[in-house]
């Protein structure tokens, strides 16, 4: 009997089952990897447009850089680590819940567009997690 690597040929490839997480992960990295460099890189551009201080860009923008990096190396692992895709989907959660009430409230003193920006970057994130959520389902 004759195989597909005998014959020259190879299978069809068939998506891993935590195709969706692994994608969605590295989607996030990149998306929040964005976001915390240009916290840190234009800063001093972004206070008088959104409205939110320096003094917080700064901290959010390391934390942001880092968290992304954490989260490609998640993404990048041969087995995704459950424990390690729920902790990321937690905390993706609760940064669109306090995206979304840190607007609410007022309480950076943000302009429109920054209550605007601070807003839609909480929906994003909670789309991201709902998709991590539904790729960890399916993994």
């Amino acid at each position: 009997m004759t195989s597909s690597r005998t014959m020259g040929t190879t299978p069809a490839r068939t998506e891993r089952r935590d195709g969706l997480l692994r994608r969605a992960l590295l989607a996030d990295a990149v998306l929040t990897g964005a976001n915390g460099v240009g916290y840190l890189a234009l800063a001093t551009v972004l206070d008088s447009v959104l409205g939110v201080e320096r003094s917080m860009q700064y901290p959010v923008g390391v934390f942001l850089a880092v968290y992304a990096v954490w989260v490609f190396f998640v993404a990048r692992q041969e087995r995704i680590s459950r424990a390690a895709a729920g902790f990321v989907i937690g905390l993706n959660t609760l940064w669109a819940v306090l995206s979304v009430v840190t607007a609410a409230v007022g309480a950076l003193g943000a302009t429109g567009a920054g209550t605007a920006w601070i807003v839609l970057q909480g929906l994003v994130v909670g789309a991201v997690a709902a998709v991590q959520y539904v790729g960890l389902r399916r993994a």
